[in-house]
């Protein structure tokens, strides 16, 4: 009586369970990063609003102005604040990509097979 072949069975049920691993990590990655672009996007609408504020202020302070040491005062302290929101931009810019790298990393390093030479 010939013997039944359970190597192929078997090795066709391992390529679909880490099929299946696999799908369901690129979800998880795509679920996380999904997320962090919402954080970002949040971080972002909110930093905009804050420079719709701050050139109203500016609008609304340099039209009662009465002299020009005055106005230089209103000028310097809105580039000032202006200077102030380009650093925190670039540093969420960078916390930001940091984050999302990691997350990608991470992902990568959790059971993705390593490229061999």
């Amino acid at each position: 009586m010939p013997s039944k072949d359970t190597t192929g069975t078997t090795a066709v049920k391992a390529a679909a369970d880490w099929g299946q691993e696999r799908t369901e990590a690129a979800i998880a990655l795509q679920k996380a990063l999904l997320e962090s672009y919402d954080q970002a996007s949040r971080a972002w609408l909110a930093r905009v609003q804050s420079e719709v504020s701050l050139w109203s202020d500016f609008a609304n302070k340099i039209s009662g102005v009465r002299s020009v040491p005055e106005a230089l005062e209103t000028c310097t302290k809105c580039a000032s604040q202006r200077m102030q929101m380009a650093a925190e931009d670039g540093r969420r810019f960078v916390d930001e990509s940091q984050q999302i790298t990691q997350k990608i990393a991470k992902s990568l390093g959790n059971g993705w097979p390593a490229g061999g030479t």
